[in-house]
């Protein structure tokens, strides 16, 4: 069974979770067979290992995390293979890959640019 994680860096200002939300819901519309959580490295719950555990107990056997950044800088190059490499030592029968930071994707480039443009 396959899972994502949706994983930032947190904040204090409670509505910062609420653009990851809406990304978990369009994902989940359109793959209703992968399950889907949110997880962050400080300041906001849960905690990406709490999501990881979460998506264990539910039988995924697959995680891709997905940095919500705008590029790869310490938090993605050091904090986060620090943190998968633990929960790989603690599920062991679990694969767990990272996807590109979402600010390197071609297709959010284009529509941060878009919305520059038109804002």
């Amino acid at each position: 069974m396959k899972g994502i994680i949706l994983f930032g860096h947190g904040a204090r200002n409670p509505e910062y979770i609420e653009p990851f939300r809406r990304i978990r819901a369009v994902v989940e519309a359109r793959q209703p067979d992968v399950q889907v959580e949110i997880g962050f490295l400080e300041l906001t719950q849960p905690p990406l290992d709490v999501s990881i555990e979460a998506l264990a107990a539910r039988g995924v056997n697959e995680i891709r995390v997905v940095p919500i950044f705008f590029a790869p800088g310490r938090h993605v190059l050091k904090d986060l293979p620090e943190l998968i490499g633990n929960a790989m030592e603690r599920f062991p029968g679990i694969s767990i890959t990272v996807a590109a930071c979402v600010g390197e994707v071609d297709a959010v480039i284009d529509a941060m640019a878009g919305h520059a443009i038109q804002a």
